[in-house]
């Protein structure tokens, strides 16, 4: 690769891409190039998850190690064909096509945010996520304790859940419900569930913000079920030392981790998730299709 800028054609759309050699993970070598190629073979099991939705993208573009910003509004350079979804005030990118990922690849748009809802729909989310953030002194092997024990209690109520690593320190779990809720239903639901968990096991589990509260437990993090709030997408890279991957998790993968004790079992880079995408295919597959109803809707 080189640093000149050179013309691609993903389905018909012909972009430019730049900078290819520069590292975006000085940690691991790993180069702005090699993201975008991540996001070209990526496109067909991740886009099913974000098309339709206003995404906001984070951007690093000098590399993890230095500033990164958020930006919500669609760039104004964006290509014609690139659609956006109006909410509020904002313009977000709607990136329905392999294209718009190479795109904002090439913008070092790192990671990936989208929204609960669809845009046709924005009031109406499609799942419940629970974020599972460890504090200090707890891991990802901390989160896995919660989330077998938020599983068993959705299973209580006849909803199935799926689950995923955040990329980062965590876990993220979703109840796909593809139904006619709004957020004035799945924000009380997964408040109130939180909190029992909470009260069952007060020396694991917080729902607090308050980081006093946080040492050596997990945050069950239920305020990302809001119209305003975005999660960072299945499949999207993160911003970690290494070029790691919101990865889509088999339970029995979590169960095993948590009882070898081995947090590494529960970390994948960009290269090992393209192999277990074409060996295991979309392990979250289900968000897009099972309907499933909470308990008095």
């Amino acid at each position: 690769m080189t640093d000149a800028a050179v013309e691609v054609d993903i389905d018909g759309r012909r972009l430019k891409l730049s900078n290819l050699d520069k590292v975006l993970w000085p940690a691991t070598g790993f180069t702005k190039g090699q993201m975008i190629d991540y996001y070209a073979h990526i496109a067909a099991v991740m886009l099913p998850h974000i098309e339709n939705r206003p995404v906001t993208l984070r951007r690093y573009p000098n590399g993890v190690d230095k500033a990164s910003f958020f930006e919500k509004n669609c760039p104004s350079h964006r290509p014609s064909w690139l659609p956006t979804i109006e909410m509020g005030d904002v313009g977000y990118c709607c990136l329905n096509e392999a294209a718009s990922l190479v795109w904002t690849a090439n913008l070092a748009a790192i990671e990936l945010h989208p929204c609960l809802a669809r845009g046709e729909q924005l009031d109406r989310p499609t799942s419940i996520v629970f974020d599972l953030d460890p504090g200090d002194g707890a891991d990802v092997l901390t989160c896995g304790r919660v989330a077998l024990l938020l599983r068993e209690a959705l299973d209580h109520f006849g909803l199935q859940s799926w689950v995923k690593t955040s990329g980062s320190k965590g876990l993220q779990m979703y109840v796909p419900l593809n139904a006619e809720v709004t957020y004035d239903d799945t924000r009380p639901f997964s408040l109130a569930l939180a909190q029992v968990l909470e009260r069952q096991q007060p020396d694991l589990i917080v729902t607090t913000q308050d980081r006093a509260a946080r040492p050596r437990k997990v945050l069950i993090d239920w305020s990302q079920n809001t119209h305003f709030k975005t999660t960072v997408s299945v499949y999207s890279m993160r911003a970690r030392p290494r070029p790691t991957v919101s990865t889509p998790l088999a339970w029995d993968e979590v169960m095993a981790a948590v009882g070898a004790g081995d947090p590494e079992m529960l970390v994948f880079g960009a290269p090992a998730v393209l192999r277990r995408v074409e060996e295991k295919g979309d392990l979250m597959a289900p968000l897009l299709t099972e309907q499933q109803r909470l308990p008095h809707t």
